[in-house]
């Protein structure tokens, strides 16, 4: 009975430790929240601006002959994949690579240790990754659409929903696509509307990058944060349990105990 209440102690403060570690966790995701969602705000707040400008160029007749806009097979695929630098955040790098398996692609461009560990790519950081960073992948990327190297770009990521919902996603790119209900803008293109477009696409994708970065980093902090929470509730009750089956076998070492004397008591 001795050694069994041992080994529940010990059991005790091994789970107590690791609620200790999820409680901390939890609170780095918590005092990161703030900044990443602003970030996340930030984001799309510049990418929608110049997403509105794209879709004006677009739309215009002049831009038909761009090769960001060249009709293709859409058979050689290339992926640029958002995860994360650490796990412990729930479902969400999972989820990531779920949706990744789904589509058929030639190559692919991760973002964040965890998606360049499976994908066997030299580490970069998706909380860190920078504006210049994002300016050359996507100037690489361009110059060999236009050359004809592939046929389409997707971006896959974590869109943020809610605090409780985070969802993998993929954003496709490359071809641009004709807007077909833009309200037309009293606005003059010089040299032209195609030399502008041609000249605006690398730093449109390069915006829009960061910004699907930093939702996906948004969103792996709330799932980081959901899952903390969840398994330091299970903790607590796990030592609520192991705390009853203590005391009961405490309380019946005691009894043999008494028994015993009692017994010997009477010899």
């Amino acid at each position: 009975m001795g050694a069994n209440t041992k080994a529940l102690k010990n059991r005790i403060r091994s789970v107590d430790s690791t609620l200790h570690t999820t409680s901390a966790m939890g609170l780095v995701a918590s005092s990161k929240m703030r900044r990443s969602n602003e970030r996340m705000a930030g984001g799309r707040q510049y990418a929608g601006a110049f997403a509105s400008v794209v879709d004006v160029l677009t739309a215009s007749p002049e831009c038909a002959g761009s090769p960001f806009m060249r009709k293709t097979t859409g058979e050689r695929t290339r992926l640029i994949v958002i995860a994360g630098d650490r796990g412990l955040a729930g479902g969400y790098n999972a989820n990531v690579f779920r949706l990744v398996e789904t589509i058929g692609r030639e190559k692919i461009y991760p973002i964040g240790k965890r998606a360049c560990d499976r994908y066997r790519a030299p580490h970069n950081s998706s909380e860190h990754f920078s504006g210049a960073e994002a300016t050359a992948l996507a100037r690489q990327l361009c110059a060999e659409f236009a050359a004809g190297e592939y046929d389409r770009l997707g971006i896959v990521y974590t869109r943020y929903v809610s605090m409780l919902t985070q969802e993998a996603d993929v954003k496709w790119v490359l071809p641009l696509t004709r807007a077909g209900d833009v309200t037309p803008m009293a606005v003059v293109f010089e040299p032209d509307e195609e030399t502008i477009l041609n000249a605006t696409v690398p730093d449109y994708i390069a915006g829009l990058l960061m910004a699907l970065i930093r939702e996906s980093f948004a969103s792996e902090v709330a799932a980081r944060r959901m899952a903390m929470d969840s398994a330091g509730k299970n903790a607590r009750a796990m030592i609520d349990d192991l705390q009853l089956q203590y005391n009961r076998a405490r309380q019946g070492a005691i009894t043999q105990e008494i028994t015993e004397i009692v017994a010997g008591s009477g010899a």
